[in-house]
């Protein structure tokens, strides 16, 4: 019985291992001696039996030395070059990801408090040309793009849900709701609009503030309520502390 050898794979052994598994994952059966000298640069097929027989004492293949191509895998190896190819390949693509940065037409200000009419003469302030830059690894991947805008938020009736005066949330284009979506709707007959949670209740909405110290608002006429986006990313300001 052959002592088995404590040592790891040599890079030559590695290479072996490596050729074996891609050989027989492609032809359905092992190479032979000289066909596994002829891959790692080693003429000597008495040194590639040599290899073979240290592979054999670490239990890393087995051999009928009575057939010829025989060869077993016992513990396969990880293709060290292909597989750190691949991690490169991933952090490359995840730094693309992250670094990537699109632009959102920023509409608007959104009231987070009782709603106001959306002002006529400030209108200038954001024009078509205003935008925010998002990075693309921070929303949602199954939106589109297209779906997607920004609003500022003005008003506090929203802060326990870490929304502030100031803050910049991003909107998914949405004409429907679910109970507990954070929407922002306009009210059509008040020409009105606000960021509440939204709920659907008997016979009206109920547009639920996160402010203890504000009530909700209750609209009797679901009608004349238009869900303008549903909430999915917040971009918190920070202010300077005097």
């Amino acid at each position: 019985m052959m002592a088995k050898r404590r040592e790891g794979l040599s890079e030559r052994h590695r290479k072996i291992m490596e050729f074996l598994s891609a050989f027989q994952e492609n032809h359905g059966y092992s190479p032979s001696i000289r066909e596994i000298g002829d891959n790692i640069g080693v003429k000597s097929t008495s040194l590639i039996d040599y290899y073979l027989k240290q592979l054999e004492e670490m239990e890393y293949i087995e051999r009928d030395g009575r057939k010829s191509r025989s060869i077993r895998i016992l513990k396969p190896v990880v293709n060290l070059r292909a597989t750190a190819q691949k991690v490169v390949n991933t952090v490359r693509n995840t730094a693309a990801a992250m670094t990537e940065v699109i632009k959102l037409p920023l509409l608007g200000r959104i009231v987070a408090s009782a709603p106001i009419p959306m002002p006529t003469t400030d209108s200038s302030y954001f024009d078509y040309e205003s935008s925010i830059d998002v990075a693309r690894s921070l929303l949602p991947a199954r939106d589109k793009l297209s779906d997607l805008f920004a609003l500022e938020v003005q008003g506090e009736s929203m802060i326990d849900a870490m929304i502030n005066d100031g803050d910049i949330v991003i909107m998914r284009r949405a004409l429907e709701a679910n109970n507990g979506d954070m929407v922002a709707v306009w009210l059509d007959d008040k020409d009105e609009t606000t960021l509440k949670y939204f709920y659907r209740e008997s016979n009206r909405i109920r547009l639920q503030p996160a402010n203890p110290s504000m009530g909700p608002i209750y609209v009797d006429n679901p009608a004349s309520l238009r869900i303008m986006g549903k909430v999915v990313m917040v971009i918190r300001q920070v202010k300077d502390l005097q």
